[in-house]
């Protein structure tokens, strides 16, 4: 019979993409904004993979379940989100390359593959994007907008992994932020916009 250490699952939350090109961005914004707003229990983590690509195969390998943010045109409106999971996930994040962290995300997800540790329960949940081509500029309100519905989609995941999420009650200190030096959704956003 398992132990409960055997029977909880490794869960990974990892937002990916660049920030310093408008939608880009929304993988790590989104997972930037769970981690403000919700905290979860020992067996989860929140990771913002942002452009790192082969790097995270460390991190796959460690997860028994993988819940992934990101920018992916999917041919749909923009701000569209889109769940798609398990063996749909690779298709999808190969179908268009439009930037250089997909390719490497693709990568990331073959290598965790031939190495036998890629997790057994995927989810990505993608956002259409508007623009990719603003380079410093902050995501576009269509995309923006999705960030809630993103964290609703995985708080739903994580519940069903039995790892559900707690609201915080108290602010989380900046000390534990996931983004420092003025590069965080708040910060960057402010100095990004036109007055």
């Amino acid at each position: 019979m398992p132990t409960v250490e055997e029977t909880i699952k490794r869960i990974l939350v990892l937002g990916i993409g660049n920030i310093l090109w408008a939608d880009e961005g929304f993988g790590v914004r989104v997972v930037e904004e769970f981690h403000r707003r919700y905290a979860v229990s020992d067996n989860v983590t929140i990771l913002d993979g942002g452009t790192r690509g082969l790097y995270l195969v460390n991190y796959l390998e460690d997860a028994d379940c993988l819940i992934v943010f990101d920018a992916i045109d999917y041919d749909l409106d923009p701000g569209e989100l889109k769940l798609v999971r398990d063996e749909e996930v690779p298709k999808f994040t190969g179908a268009k390359k439009m930037s250089l962290h997909q390719t490497g995300f693709q990568e990331v997800l073959s290598a965790a593959d031939l190495l036998g540790r890629c997790p057994g329960q995927l989810a990505l949940i993608g956002c259409q994007p508007l623009n990719l081509e603003d380079w410093g500029g902050p995501l576009t309100d269509p995309v923006r907008t999705q960030i809630a519905s993103a964290i609703e989609l995985a708080c739903e995941l994580l519940t069903e992994w039995g790892s559900p999420p707690q609201l915080r009650t108290t602010p989380l200190p900046a000390s534990e932020r996931l983004l420092a030096n003025d590069i965080d959704h708040l910060s960057y956003e402010m100095r990004a916009r036109p007055a």
